[in-house]
């Protein structure tokens, strides 16, 4: 039988010591030590588990108020917000059934069953409703119930998706309800202690549709996006941010530039154009010269591999639901690669390798595809045929700071040549499906860190998101609004080369196994060309442009100097087009201007005389008159990549 206890000690994150009756609320908790915090606090850690503050205390705890300056206010926040958004819905449209409503990056949603469709009007609508719940200043309060109670509650209301998810339920599961006004809503929580405290820093943004649990053969809902922040200004960046952002999407920029599409025919899959292949090579080959410099080896991989290879890597269990699978007709079961890693090995593998080839670095641009969800399919941001620029580095323990060390220098050296600033770096751990011992683990995790550490790079958890096959370091890039991007990675590996049978010959004449850092600067072409297309808003640096000047004429006339100008261009390696279209000349410059080229030059009876040129750069409403050869000298300058400038 358990001791009854009388009092309990909570212990605040500057260590202090407190001793309150047991069962104290942490409510009671943030009033006692100041009504600062008891104004301020949202939601309570109480060891590691964040609880809502009207929850009772039993036992002795490390407490911690979470308050809106805290990181991870904004999920409950938004997580309220759809609650929110719920029960505004259910007063506005009664018949219609509520799904679930999670906190997501940068907002939330809604799954809502409706045979009506809703309307843009329908969010204005929803939103005003929203802000008057506000103003209510419902208490929002956590009640238990039975299961079957809780079923048959909701489907005496005709909320059939609410039973079906309790239904679902483990067994041993708490049925948590939380009540605001006449709404209530199942949910684990945590919640904020009214509807007031939720604040009114939100707006719904769009409508979608979803399918029940994510399955087609079930109902379509109706989705209602929304993004809330902790304060006005936080939403009004973030507002300003997404009409950033879409003035800056790839998606219509690869239109209006004319530099790649997609069709149903190959969904996920990129067909680049001339313009665009023309980035697209241009920075692979950027990234060769790079990696060549760094002491990379090329090689390159089969596509295509047996299932028995990606068994013993370990990648059949991992991401079959994620790969291509094909069959030939001996019966045989290929599967197209999803990642390099397990070929790398088996160029590692062929002949003897001794300590003295320590550490070895192959380098591939390997193609490797991956099914996605055709909802999930965006752009060049998330496709299912990708290039990598990826790596796998062989090496000796005793030589992973070193290269921990030259991959940052390397990868910080990318990022600054292409326009960003230094990356910020979250080290992720041990995810809960993995492969390999705790000990291997523990020892892969402890090495990693202690290089990072003794490099004094600063950087942040991200707990248990490792790969399958060992720790990471994920680097993280901001672009010109401010958006993050998780580009680069950096993992290590003692399990793959011990699975698929990698070995050197040490120094003591034995076998030992190498370890395997995987790492990729960009991530994926694809990818990246996104990032930098929507960070540039299509006004790439120079070197990287696909067409760095058209020539245009003002009249038919002076085509044959235009030719002349387009040709000496072309002899001094630039990338030139030639405009002889008999159109105006001020739609010939807002048509190139739309189609980002960098340098527009215009030629005319008087140019020709002089021999020079009248230049506009994109972005200036202002032109200027050079001589032909001063004007290719300018740009021949100018266009030197980041290589060359070194």
């Amino acid at each position: 039988m358990r001791e009854k206890i009388d009092y309990i000690t909570c212990t605040l994150p500057d260590g202090a010591k407190k001793t309150y009756p047991c069962g104290v609320t942490g409510t009671q908790i943030a009033a006692d030590i100041g009504p600062g915090l008891a104004k301020a606090a949202l939601v309570m850690e109480v060891n590691g588990e964040q609880q809502d503050l009207t929850r009772s205390i039993g036992e002795d705890a490390n407490l911690r108020f979470i308050t809106s300056k805290d990181e991870e206010a904004l999920e409950v926040i938004r997580h309220d917000t759809a609650h929110l958004l719920a029960e505004a819905a259910k007063e506005l449209f009664p018949e219609v059934q509520v799904t679930i409503g999670p906190a997501i990056e940068n907002g939330f949603y809604y799954d809502f069953y409706r045979e009506e469709s809703f309307t843009p009007q329908d969010l204005i609508t929803l939103e005003e409703r929203m802000k008057e719940i506000v103003d209510r200043d419902e208490p929002i309060e956590r009640e238990v119930w039975e299961r079957e109670k809780a079923i048959k509650f909701f489907r005496e209301r005709g909320e059939e998706f609410k039973a079906q998810i309790i239904e679902d339920l483990p067994e041993d599961e708490t049925i948590t309800l939380y009540r605001q006004g006449d709404f209530l809503d199942l949910c684990r929580g945590p919640h904020l202690s009214s509807t007031k405290k939720i604040g009114k820093a939100f707006k719904l943004t769009k409508l979608a549709g979803a399918y029940w649990r994510g399955d087609h053969r079930n109902p379509m809902l109706q989705r209602i996006y929304g993004t809330a922040w902790a304060t006005d200004q936080q939403l009004k960046d973030y507002l300003y941010q997404l009409e950033e952002a879409e003035k800056r999407d790839h998606r219509r920029l690869g239109r209006e530039m004319d530099l790649f599409h997609f069709q149903e025919e190959s969904p996920g899959a990129v067909f680049w154009h001339p313009k665009g292949w023309t980035i697209y090579v241009l920075l692979q080959e950027y990234m060769r010269k790079k990696q060549k410099e760094n002491g990379y080896q090329e090689i390159n991989t089969p596509i295509i591999l047996d299932r028995q290879l990606w068994e013993e890597s370990g990648h059949w269990d991992k991401f079959y639901e994620n790969m291509f699978i094909t069959q030939t007709e001996d019966e045989r079961v290929y599967a197209l690669k999803p990642m390099n890693c397990p070929g790398h090995v088996q160029v590692f593998k062929k002949g003897i390798k001794s300590y003295r080839d320590l550490p070895l670095r192959l380098a591939e641009f390997g193609c490797c595809h991956r099914y996605e969800a055709s909802g999930a399919l965006h752009g060049l941001m998330r496709v299912r045929a990708m290039v990598q620029d990826d790596a796998h580095i062989f090496c000796r323990e005793d030589q992973i700071l070193e290269e921990t060390k030259k991959f940052c220098t390397l990868l910080i050296d990318v990022y600054k040549d292409l326009g960003f600033s230094a990356p910020y770096i979250k080290f992720a751990d041990r995810p809960a499906k993995r492969a390999g011992t705790d000990t291997t683990w523990d020892k892969a995790e402890s090495s990693l860190r202690e290089a990072i550490e003794t490099l004094d790079i600063p950087y942040t958890m991200n707990v248990g998101e490792g790969a399958f096959y060992g720790p990471k370091l994920e680097f993280y890039i901001r672009d010109a609004i401010g958006r993050e991007w998780q580009c680069g990675t950096f993992q290590l590996d003692f399990v793959l080369p011990d699975r698929l049978d990698a070995s050197y010959i040490g120094e003591d004449g034995q076998k030992h196994r190498p370890v395997m850092l995987h790492r990729a600067v960009l991530g994926t072409f694809e990818r990246f060309i996104g990032i930098l297309l929507e960070n540039y808003a299509g006004k790439l640096p120079l070197w990287l442009a696909p067409i760095q000047v058209v020539v245009t004429t003002i009249t038919s006339d002076n085509d044959p100097y235009a030719k002349e100008v387009a040709q000496k261009l072309e002899e001094a390696g630039l990338r030139v087009d030639l405009d002889l279209r008999n159109e105006k000349i001020n739609y010939k410059v807002r048509e190139h201007s739309l189609k980002k080229v960098p340098y527009i030059w215009t030629v005319g009876a008087k140019e020709a005389v002089e021999k020079s040129v009248s230049m506009r750069k994109i972005g200036s409403q202002h032109q200027e008159k050079l001589a032909l050869n001063e004007a290719i000298d300018r740009v021949i300058k100018e266009a030197q990549g980041p290589l060359a400038r070194k």
